[in-house]
């Protein structure tokens, strides 16, 4: 199936015009991408499961692509995201859908099964596990606890993109650079090309900024290609990264929005999957409540030498992967 069966088509959901990409007929999957991508990075899913029979749906989400990218770093909360994904599925047509979510696009998946049952009937997240709803104690914020955990010397990646302007103008001063870095720097290929000993962990020293912590790879790694570079590039430099970066920028404002599921679990049917040399999205103890977190856990798969950018590093596992649980359901 090659790329002109996929459909491209604009949808008004939730207050903005959403960019989708479809192929496919049947019962409907969503994905939902991460930072700092496109539908694009589903490229390899979506043709396997419409030949397996479902309505594959890839949206440009909130500040990317095709979507609407609002100015307001206010208009990037988890409940704009979630608010985007169920507003997608019902501008599609459909009551209920499959929805799969990686890197940011994970915990928008999580939640919007959490949130929702009704709509989604099962989820699948990738890279970034699910935590469950939690109430903080008087003053304490999630930013606050990423300082407190990087200490005076280090800078923390999440961190550095909480100021408006400076992320953006470090990422966005040689975009082709960024996207080879960052996409080189967080895959499995840092490890078993010997570069790191392991991958790393987001961290990095104060008063440097986060694009000199990427390594620019001489010949990309097998899984990218020029082509690939170049799409994600194209796009990034058309719309900049403020949207991106706002979702980070919202953090703080996640317990209060999650407030009222605490005590609450995903019934859905649930799958995980993510690389072993992924330590940006490691959570050794999330990763260890999921028999009560995720009471319908119906796969985990921790892929060896993979890296963060899972489903295109490896794309037939996650296939696999995929094919297997929706056969399941």
């Amino acid at each position: 199936m090659g790329a002109d069966a996929f459909q491209h088509n604009q949808i008004d959901a939730n207050g903005i015009s959403m960019h989708t990409v479809s192929v496919g007929e049947g019962p409907l999957v969503v994905f939902c991408h991460g930072f700092p991508e496109c539908w694009y990075s589903w490229r390899h899913q979506m043709p396997v499961i419409a030949a397996a029979g479902f309505r594959a749906v890839a949206l440009d989400m909130r500040g990317y692509g095709g979507t609407t990218a609002p100015e307001a770093t206010g208009d990037y909360t988890l409940s704009h995201l979630v608010g985007d994904v169920v507003g997608a599925v019902a501008a599609l047509g459909e009551h209920q859908a499959v929805v799969v979510g990686h890197d940011w696009g994970a915990p928008i998946a999580w939640y919007s099964a959490l949130m929702r049952p009704d709509v989604f009937r099962a989820v699948v997240g990738m890279s970034v596990p699910f935590v469950a709803p939690a109430v903080l104690p008087a003053g304490d914020t999630l930013t606050g606890r990423m300082r407190k955990a990087a200490g005076p010397d280090r800078e923390y990646y999440r961190l550095y993109f909480q100021e408006p302007g400076v992320a953006e103008a470090d990422l966005e001063a040689n975009v082709d650079r960024t996207v080879r870095g960052f996409l080189y720097s967080i895959s499995g290929n840092v490890v078993t090309d010997g570069v790191f000993d392991r991958g790393w962990d987001g961290y990095f020293p104060k008063g440097e900024s986060f694009t000199e912590q990427l390594m620019v790879p001489e010949v990309l790694p097998p899984w990218l290609t020029e082509d690939d570079v170049r799409l994600y590039a194209s796009e990034l430099a058309r719309t900049g990264l403020h949207g991106g970066l706002s979702w980070f920028r919202n953090y703080d404002s996640q317990p209060g929005i999650l407030g009222p599921f605490v005590g609450a679990t995903i019934t859905a049917p649930a799958m995980y999957i993510a690389g072993e040399n992924d330590r940006i999205a490691a959570n050794p103890p999330a990763l260890a409540k999921f028999p009560t977190s995720l009471p319908g856990l119906r796969g985990l798969h921790i892929l060896s030498d993979a890296g963060h950018w899972i489903q295109q590093e490896r794309p037939q596992e996650v296939n696999d992967a995929l094919l297997t649980f929706l056969a399941s359901l």
